[in-house]
């Protein structure tokens, strides 16, 4: 009998249930470091550092959690490294200093690599060519849902107290619960042993290497330091957590859509139409928007960046597939990571450093030029080359930004 979505149904809403609360517990850890940290009085480099350890834990977790996944099985390496992560998010509590933070940041990355790993697999394992598509599509919206969640859970406690690492920690902890109880087991297939080729990547897709990179840099400089930046536009925890909740909002709001409308043209022309209104509305507020705006400005500032920044990693990938080969899509999507992920170990590093330097406006000049330089880079590569067929173009898919279990292999 072919699978279809209702036959495994079953399996796909455990998954899904225990990848959801992962991401609640994720995003709500994130932000609340940030805001954590400048109540600290550490640096916004500190900080940013912070956040980038996350994406470094990510890389190194994506080479390595396969092994893992192989040797004991899906169910046994999430409930270990679930584990591992809830206890984790109370290590930032009980030291509260820059390198220990960065260090149990990047630990918690490392574990949520392994966690995304096998969620992603087992979906991918058990879907077939006709139900791929709308599981991934439920897949990717319930992460940016669960995202939402966890920002606006920020005003149920006292950033300087002990309650949000307690509930982070409860969170992670009850992700477990839906898959240890799943009578269903991972299917035989579920692992990827699919080799990762960055030199050969670049060459089939300049373009998609380069964006993927700065689509880290923007991303992860907004969620590591924008609750930073809006607490120091005099936002109050309340406040932060919806400014960082409209960013979310807005980017699944402009998933489809703009997702569609790649489908229809070339996915490079709807990419640098994106980083311009981004890099364009910075601006704007950079010039007209004064030091302490209304606050329904910044929310809807931030909602329409949002909505130009956070879906360009699917098109992104999106237009990648269309250059490589059938069966070289997970490869792509593993190298694609890493070098989001590299972007993303770097973007809050530099925006922490330039809001050292500038002040709360540096995160906004940090991102215009990672915009301003997607667009030119795009426009460059549109005059290089052609895009493909409209015969050749995959249909578009939300990419949740996860790794992928691959090795990495020297250029051939």
């Amino acid at each position: 009998m072919p699978a279809t979505l209702r036959n495994v149904l079953p399996t796909l809403l455990a998954l899904l249930l225990g990848y959801g609360l992962m991401q609640i517990g994720n995003t709500l850890q994130g932000t609340l470091l940030s805001v954590r940290g400048g109540i600290e009085s550490f640096s916004p480099t500190a900080i940013g550092a912070v956040g980038a350890a996350f994406w470094v834990g990510i890389v190194f977790g994506s080479l390595w959690a396969g092994t893992v996944i192989g040797r004991v099985g899906h169910t046994r390496t999430f409930s270990a490294l679930a584990a591992v992560a809830a206890s984790t998010a109370l290590l930032h509590l009980l030291v509260v200093h820059p390198v220990v933070w960065i260090a149990a940041r990047a630990l918690t990355g490392f574990c949520f690599a392994g966690l995304f790993m096998v969620v992603e697999s087992w979906l991918n394992g058990s879907a077939t060519d006709r139900t791929r598509g709308q599981i991934l599509s439920l897949y990717g919206m319930t992460g940016l849902i669960a995202g939402i969640g966890g920002q606006l859970l920020l005003p149920t406690g006292d950033p300087a107290g002990f309650r949000l690492f307690c509930i982070v920690s409860i969170i992670i902890s009850m992700a477990l619960v839906p898959i240890a109880l799943s009578r269903a087991t991972a299917p035989l297939h579920a692992s990827s042993e699919a080799k990762i080729n960055l030199p050969r990547l670049y060459v089939q897709s300049p373009f998609g290497i380069v964006a993927a990179f700065l689509c880290g840099v923007t991303t992860a400089s907004f969620f590591a330091l924008g609750p930073l930046f809006a607490h120091e536009a005099g936002l109050e925890t309340s406040g932060i957590a919806i400014f960082m909740a409209c960013g979310t909002l807005g980017g699944f709001a402009m998933t489809w859509p703009l997702g569609w409308f790649s489908d229809r043209t070339d996915r490079r022309f709807v990419i640098i139409a994106a980083a311009g209104t981004a890099a364009a509305l910075l601006l704007v507020l950079l010039t007209f928007v004064p030091d302490k705006p209304p606050v329904w400005v910044l929310y809807i500032c931030v909602a329409i960046f949002g909505g130009s920044v956070i879906p360009t990693y699917s098109i992104v990938t999106a237009h990648v597939n269309d250059m490589v080969k059938p069966g070289e899509f997970v490869a792509a999507s593993g190298g694609l990571l890493i070098v989001l992920g590299a972007g993303s170990s770097a973007g809050p590093i530099l925006s922490g450093m330039a809001m050292s330097v500038f002040g709360p406006r540096g995160l906004v000049y940090a991102t215009v030029v990672a915009q301003v330089l997607m667009a030119c880079w795009g426009v460059y590569r549109i005059r290089r080359r052609a895009a493909p067929p409209e015969t050749q173009k995959e249909a578009f898919v939300p990419e949740p930004t996860v790794p992928v279990g691959t090795e990495l292999v020297p250029n051939i």
